[in-house]
């Protein structure tokens, strides 16, 4: 009878050497993949189908067989006893575990940086590694090289002295302060002097950028003040054409009472009668009420 795969142990047994749950472990992703419902269902002999393993992980079909195409070789082992076919996909109990992973890392590391992690080459075949490959890379060990030869430098003036935390047991670098204030004491009157000319710049630039980033903050200011003000003057000198033109109306109106009867007949020559009134009207109040106006209004901003 199958049994179903529920356990943490079988699944460590399983992935004990890949790289993608190397990359999981002692991370809080791997609890989660552990411990995932879907878990309890899955039966390590049996083969399951796409859209149920996408059910499983929320996703869609379509969503999942786009990962699985540049991970075959390393999610079927390239074993020739998957009964997959050009159009259906079985999946098995190691493969759906892969598969879980990568839909887990996806977000950090992209298909490029899977594939990194996993060692699969442009054709998608994966890369066999030897095991001095793996537990030594050559990067690591210019990086080890880089850091001891940085070490040694740091040591060999003198500043620094490594000791060892009585309480933690743990090494560390201690600064020499004894040799950094004789370092200090040694240094030249003259290189002194040039120090304090540099602070004594540095601060007067700061200064004057303080005072020049002040000027800026005004003059947007004062632009902004023009700008509205400007609108303002405008909306006043428009409130005046149209209070003029109205009292030119009114006034028309009055003195050609007895006119307008008689041409009553003759609306053109009243439109262009009073259209003339009108003009002349405003030629003449204009400049005088909206000087008035302006200068009322400039009172109250000065308020």
């Amino acid at each position: 009878m199958e049994q179903t795969i529920s356990i943490e142990k079988r699944i460590q047994e399983v992935l004990v050497n890949d790289p993608l749950f190397q990359v999981i472990q002692e991370t809080p992703t791997e609890q989660h993949f552990l411990s995932e419902s879907y878990l309890d269902e899955l039966i390590e002999k049996k083969y399951y189908s796409t859209p149920e393993v996408a059910g499983w992980f929320e996703v869609t079909d379509a969503q999942l067989r786009y990962y699985i195409k540049p991970f075959e070789e390393y999610l079927f082992d390239g074993a020739a006893t998957n009964p997959s076919t050009s159009t259906i996909i079985r999946l098995d109990f190691k493969a759906i575990l892969k598969l879980r992973m990568i839909l887990l890392l996806k977000d950090e590391y992209r298909v490029k940086g899977l594939k990194r992690l996993l060692c699969i080459n442009e054709d998608g075949h994966v890369i066999k590694q030897t095991t001095s490959e793996v537990t030594a890379p050559k990067d690591l060990e210019n990086r080890m090289d880089t850091l001891s030869q940085a070490l040694a430098q740091i040591m060999q003036t003198g500043l620094f002295q490594i000791e060892q935390d009585e309480t933690t047991q743990q090494t560390q670098l201690i600064l020499n302060e004894d040799l950094l204030q004789q370092k200090i004491k040694a240094i030249p009157p003259e290189t002194s002097q040039k120090i304090a000319d540099i602070q004594i710049v540095t601060e007067q630039l700061q200064k004057e950028n303080q005072e020049l980033k002040e000027k800026i903050d005004e003059v947007i200011t004062s632009n902004k003040n023009d700008i509205a003000i400007r609108i303002r003057e405008k909306h006043l000198e428009q409130t005046v054409l149209n209070r003029l033109e109205n009292e030119a109306l009114e006034r028309y109106a009055a003195e050609n009472k007895w006119q307008l009867f008689g041409k009553l007949f003759n609306s053109t020559q009243i439109e262009i009668e009073k259209k003339q009134y009108i003009a002349a009207y405003i030629e003449e109040h204009f400049p005088k009420r909206l000087k008035q106006e302006l200068h009322h209004y400039h009172e109250q901003l000065v308020e």
